[in-house]
């Protein structure tokens, strides 16, 4: 089997969801879709650069292709790059992390091959059509995609329902994480011992911007600041507007508030394991990575509802859902978080059954090779006589 991957390069995203095909002896490939460092995790696979994207930190087992040798595209054409590579690689299955920059690029590479093309996966990413989707600038790039697509994949079933009013008309997939699985045994090491209502840690996803709202998260701490007294707050991938505001904050409450450098994903996967309380919130996502990494670690989630998390957990049960712009909202789901300890912990129990039976990379593993077989053996049906 050889799949080539069209997706963000430099994302713990992409190279999850590829490491959990590695050891099946497939040919895996990578093209890029911008410019960018290209990530530490990306293991056992051939680079196609067509943007002269960092590869500093790639460990010996991944491996830069040259240009492919009939390409005649010019330096910056990344679609005929992408038409060029398909072209020679000739891959079995070819697959778009994320629609709107990946799927697109094969939208527009596949234009300039003649003949059969291999069959083509697209994957949604986060909130690309619930919330993007809504937008008229992007309307017309995820009809383009979402109809020529052979598969369809996503993390829910909201998404499949508007894919479909955009136009989808290939097969879709199952339901799977966006980032793949975790490997649950070994990061039992990683949580902190004894039950997570005893832990004195609460974690705000810093992402502020068209989708996320950080700073909600922290108008939102600074009501339940009462609560709060003996606990560390930690801010990850924080901005510049965020740390600012966090920093403010912790001056007008008198609260512990940390910014957290970038970290591996062990790292990131160990503060959640130390965390009573994880918090997330944006206008729009998918089942929200940083949720699951929350409830695999046992930290009990303040999500805002408008993911699709609720499709896999229950309000009030194993997490609570609030809205993304509304801070006292978030307070009380903070202050009910941080008071109610047999909630906490009973969550903490259902998360793991939870994860034990749909996130484990034995679990979803062998459903993630499943999807490409299942695209291969479609394609060879097509073309039987």
């Amino acid at each position: 089997m050889r799949i080539l991957f069209v997706a963000m390069a430099h994302s713990i995203h992409t190279a999850r969801w590829i490491a959990q095909l590695r050891g099946r002896g497939w040919d895996l490939h990578l093209f890029p879709v911008e410019s960018a460092r290209l990530h530490s995790e990306l293991h056992d696979l051939t680079i196609h650069d067509a943007f002269g994207c960092d590869h500093s930190a790639l460990p010996a087992s991944a491996r830069v292709a040259p240009a492919p040798s009939e390409s005649d595209a010019p330096p910056g054409d990344a679609a005929g790059h992408l038409a060029a590579t398909i072209r020679e690689l000739r891959p079995d299955v070819v697959h778009a992390l994320e629609l709107l920059k990946a799927g697109h690029l094969v939208c527009q590479a596949r234009a300039r091959l003649e003949g059969a093309h291999p069959p083509w996966i697209a994957t949604s990413w986060g909130s690309e059509i619930a919330l993007l989707g809504r937008l008229p600038q992007y309307a017309l790039a995820l009809r383009e995609v979402l109809e020529g697509c052979d598969y369809f994949a996503c993390e829910c079933q909201r998404d499949v329902a508007l894919a479909r009013a955009h136009g989808l008309r290939g097969e879709v997939l199952p339901v799977l994480p966006g980032a793949g699985g975790f490997d649950l045994d070994a990061l039992d090491a990683l949580r902190q011992p004894g039950p997570p209502s005893a832990r004195r840690l609460v974690l705000l996803k810093g992402y502020q911007g068209w989708a996320g709202r950080a700073l909600v998260g922290l108008r939102g701490l600074e009501r339940a600041t009462p609560c709060l007294e003996g606990y560390r707050i930690v801010v990850y991938s924080a901005d510049a507007e965020v740390a600012l505001a966090a920093h403010l904050v912790s001056q007008d409450t008198g609260m512990s508030i940390d910014i957290a450098a970038e970290r591996p994903h062990l790292e990131m996967l160990g503060l959640h394991g130390r965390a009573r309380v994880s918090i997330g919130l944006s206008l729009g996502d998918g089942i929200s990575t940083s949720l699951l990494e929350a409830m695999v670690m046992g930290s009990f989630p303040v999500q805002s509802r408008s993911s699709c998390a609720q499709e896999w957990m229950s309000d009030g049960v194993n997490a609570l859902f609030v809205h993304p712009n509304d801070p006292d909202e978030v307070a009380a789901a903070v202050r009910r978080a941080l008071t109610d300890d047999r909630l906490v912990d009973r969550a903490s129990e259902l998360n793991q059954r939870r994860a034990r039976e749909r996130f484990d990379t034995s679990v979803v593993g062998p459903q993630a090779a499943a999807l490409y077989e299942r695209a291969a053996v479609g394609a060879a049906s097509a073309t039987r006589p």
